[in-house]
């Protein structure tokens, strides 16, 4: 069974929230602004909030980025309320952590009902890349990298996907105060993921992690900086890059992750007024220059599973020329937005970039 809602979560009569055991699935995100408090105090105050499931470390922690929630605690629960930010690509730490819940709740017999308070996609409704046509890490349902979806929305795909039968129930992020007062990106949806720009880059800069370049994590700029320590600032050399995208040598020390403490080379991504950029096209182009000029550039095990795209891999391989391989990209995010539309909430569709 699954319900759209229009009015806010404290106004559910439903008798799972106001009289059931509720476990709150949550991060800093679910904070009310009108009411200057957190989604659990809504049930705290009502006496029947019987767990929170919450990122391990503090809210910004480096060492934060996943949600557990043990089995048998769900078990124990009559509804489970999920309210998180969602930062717009298929490899966002917390929207797993979702996946990962639901496909725990539809194996059960008698699982608790799913609340999802929704949020607007700090990445708009902008798509990039393709679904997963290759191996792929468990629970990663085929959406592109970056969706243009709301968490409301990527749960209602995935419910589907799966054919789960729990109740699912998506609060409408128009019900949702924060959505009215605040930008998605101002309470930052976790440590990595810090403004305005972030979002973004995601899409294509969170490759990075997988390689011998670190995407700037440990810095106050992640994503929009990329660097290594083997790479050598060449005032000859021409970077891919977009119109309206200008690449600025630069050098930084992570203060942790990847080459903590030790001088980056690198480049910060610019983009001017109007742009519109298309991340992973970017990346991929990055990528295959890197590979190209530097033998300690490499890509770890993991790689090829989050990018989940044998097309994508064989172009970062040199196994396949960029006209090919922005045509496969552009004929699977038309595919990716027929599909999507099947599952969306709100008035505005997802696009692609031209």
């Amino acid at each position: 069974m699954f319900s759209f809602r229009t009015t806010r979560l404290e106004d559910q009569l439903d008798k799972a929230l106001t009289d059931g055991r509720v476990g709150c699935f949550c991060t800093q995100n679910c904070w009310d602004t009108e009411r200057e408090r957190y989604m659990y105090d809504i049930f705290r105050e009502r006496g029947n909030l019987a767990a929170v499931f919450a990122p391990d470390d503090s809210a910004l922690s480096q060492e934060s980025g996943h949600i557990e929630v043990p089995p048998g605690q769900i078990r124990e629960l009559d509804a489970i309320v999920v309210e998180i930010q969602d930062a717009g690509s298929r490899y966002f730490g917390y929207t797993r952590d979702v996946f990962r819940l639901m496909k725990t709740m539809a194996a059960m017999e008698d699982s608790p009902a799913l609340y999802i308070v929704d949020h607007n996609n700090p990445a708009g409704r902008v798509v990039e890349g393709t679904m997963p046509s290759s191996a792929t890490e468990d629970g990663i349902p085929k959406v592109a990298h970056r969706h243009g979806l709301t968490l409301g929305e990527l749960a209602n795909l995935y419910y589907a996907e799966i054919g789960a039968r729990f109740p699912l129930h998506v609060i409408s992020s128009l019900a949702t105060d924060s959505n009215k007062q605040l930008m998605p990106w101002t309470i930052a949806p976790a440590a990595d993921i810090p403004g305005f720009f972030t979002c973004d880059m995601y899409s294509g800069g969170a490759l990075w992690l997988d390689t011998a370049i670190t995407p700037g994590i440990g810095t106050a700029r992640p994503y929009e900086y990329f660097g290594a320590p083997f790479i050598r600032h060449d005032h000859n050399a021409v970077l891919p890059a977009a119109s309206k995208v200008m690449m600025r040598p630069c050098t930084f020390t992570p203060a942790f992750g990847k080459y903590a403490g030790e001088v980056c080379r690198g480049y910060q991504i610019m983009l001017e007024p109007g742009a519109e950029y298309h991340s992973l096209m970017h990346t991929l182009q990055l990528m295959r220059y890197f590979k190209d000029r530097y033998s300690a550039f490499s890509l770890a095990p993991s790689f090829r599973s989050k990018l989940a795209d044998d097309m994508l891999y064989g172009y970062i391989e040199g196994r396949n020329e960029w006209g090919e391989t922005r045509e496969h990209i552009k004929v699977e995010e038309q595919k990716w937005i027929r599909k999507a539309k099947k599952f969306l909430l709100y008035d505005t569709t997802p696009y692609r970039i031209k």
